[in-house]
């Protein structure tokens, strides 16, 4: 596949000497570019520090590429597409049957660099990296995936469709999945024969970064995957850019209406997950130790920084009697490093992230919320510098209450009570949030009756996290998403292709003799 040439202002940024700035930190790496096929130096001036969240060492130095490398990378898929395109599906199916091969092969390697940047456990980060490899092994599925419609309309007549890529798309994503959600995004877009421009979070590119690497030696061309760095500079370029035909977007609230407002004003496609509040019901009738167990888990996993965390429950009933076992199972949680053997749950991204989820556990406090358990102030020995919160539960919380309106994103389960469950369901209802839900019963009508009366994308029966595989989509709903069309799976699938409707005549008659040319309009008879 031909590269596409680097612009001149280009060649000379490239030419230019690291900026004086940094010479004294000549000793700390520097996170690359990847564009047209080659991990490349920025020649930016403006680098963003990325700590290790268990110590807040600096690990590296991510740059916000300049206007030049955006254009290069935005240039380089355009150019590739062209070519990409006209691939086979059985050639882009082989590239994907390759690369899901790699990442199994580099599994551990990408945890490290999860753990490293992100603060998850190294069980957590090889879960991570999983999920994304599920998405890479459903694309390479894609000839039966894209597969058209067709159908005889008429004597002589078909009508068939064709699923014909977008082009350039790009995937902004989100520091709390940093293998994931990437997999989420370029492994289907590839596949359907476009080319991919991905800004991974400046918090913890490094997994992003091996991917790359691995699509490298699958094979995938120079140009057909992009990755540059940045913040609001590199947000606002693929908003605007116009070779990019489609953004997904998974992150904040703020910024993914943002990404949407702007992305859909230039007239682009943008898919984009934004905040959640995802609530468990306990019915009276659940299996404790089962319920219990699940809820600690779906609560304080990955530091509570999913946007699936069970971060939410409503005691329905005399169900709130439980909460004193459930502050004991989560007492004997183990607060450390991500790479300690023993690691539960490792710390919050950064020093801002874990100011935040303090001020939100205060003003439950204050608001009149019951702190049964709290995980401010602890000292885990040999990380005392890190950004670690406890797990940490608030009872008796109220809907007016800012610690239940704002997803915390931290190690925080806040419990509602309810008299029955069509109080929880209403309850639910009201939260201007739709990502996911649970409920633990062992009666089929009262998990029948819940799923048909809740109004969110993902429910979960005695399945705390209900985050559906790649032979389905994520269909989280509500407030939690702008756009229409949901993320991979057979959404994914209709996300990243344009429909074309061909219909054709082909009479049999003319294979004998030939008539005259027919004037009349098509009747379809």
């Amino acid at each position: 596949m031909r590269r596409v040439a680097a612009s001149p202002a280009f060649k000379r940024a490239l030419s230019t000497s690291r900026p004086a700035l940094f010479a004294s930190q000549a000793a700390i790496p520097r996170t690359k570019l990847f564009i047209n096929g080659e991990f490349i130096d920025s020649k930016t001036d403006k680098w963003i520090e990325l700590r290790n969240p268990a110590t807040n060492e600096i690990v590296t130095m991510v740059p916000e590429a300049t206007q030049e490398e955006l254009n290069y990378a935005a240039d380089s898929a355009a150019e590739a597409f062209k070519t990409w395109r006209k691939t086979t599906v059985l050639h882009r199916q082989r590239k994907m049957l390759d690369l899901q091969l790699l990442i199994r092969d580099n599994m551990d390697r990408i945890a490290h660099s999860i753990v490293l940047e992100q603060g998850k456990t190294m069980a957590d980060a090889r879960g991570d990296v999983l999920r994304g490899l599920q998405v890479v092994e459903a694309a390479c599925a894609m000839p039966h995936m894209i597969m058209g419609d067709h159908l005889e309309v008429s004597t002589d007549m078909d009508t068939y469709t064709i699923r014909e890529p977008l082009g350039v798309v790009a995937g902004i994503t989100p520091f709390n999945f940093p293998a994931m959600i990437p997999l989420w995004v370029f492994p289907l877009a590839n596949a359907i024969g476009n080319t991919c421009i991905i800004k991974p979070s400046e918090k913890d590119p490094g997994a992003c970064m091996i991917l790359a690497e691995l699509a490298v030696k699958a094979g995938i061309p120079a140009g057909v995957l992009n990755i540059v760095h940045g913040a609001r500079d590199a947000v606002n370029f693929i908003c605007d850019n116009e070779h990019i035909k489609a953004i997904s977007f998974v992150g904040s609230d703020q910024a993914g209406k943002y990404i949407h407002e702007r992305g859909s004003r230039n007239g682009k496609r943008v898919q984009a997950n934004l905040a959640a509040k995802n609530h468990g019901v306990i019915m009276p009738d659940a299996d404790k130790n089962h319920t219990l167990n699940q809820l600690a888990g779906a609560a304080f996993g990955a530091a509570g920084q999913r946007c699936m965390a069970l971060s939410t429950v409503v005691f329905v009933g005399e169900t709130k009697n439980w909460i004193p076992e459930l502050v004991e199972r989560a007492k004997k949680l183990k607060v450390t490093s991500g790479f300690e053997a023993d690691a539960d749950l490792g710390p919050v991204i950064s020093k801002e992230s874990k100011a935040r989820v303090e001020r939100l556990i205060a003003s439950g406090v204050e608001e009149g919320a019951d702190l049964v358990l709290d995980g401010r102030g602890i000292k885990v020995q040999n990380y005392e510098n890190g950004n670690f919160i406890g797990p940490t539960i608030l009872t008796n919380v109220k809907p007016n209450m800012e610690c239940y309106r704002e997803e915390i994103f931290g190690p925080v389960l806040v419990c509602l009570n309810a008299d029955t469950l069509d109080d929880a369901i209403e309850l639910i209802n009201k939260n201007p949030y739709g990502n996911g839900t649970a409920i633990f019963t062992q009666k089929g009508a009262t998990a029948r009756k819940f799923t048909q009366e809740i109004d969110v994308g993902q429910v979960g029966i005695n399945v705390p996290i209900p985050v559906p595989l790649p032979m389905f989509s994520f269909t989280g709903s509500r407030g939690s998403i702008r756009g229409d069309v949901n993320f991979y799976g057979k959404a994914g699938i209709n996300f990243y292709t344009s429909t074309k409707s061909v219909t054709a005549l082909w009479r049999h008659q003319e294979a004998e003799d030939h008539h005259k040319v027919s004037m009349d309009m098509p009747t379809m008879k």
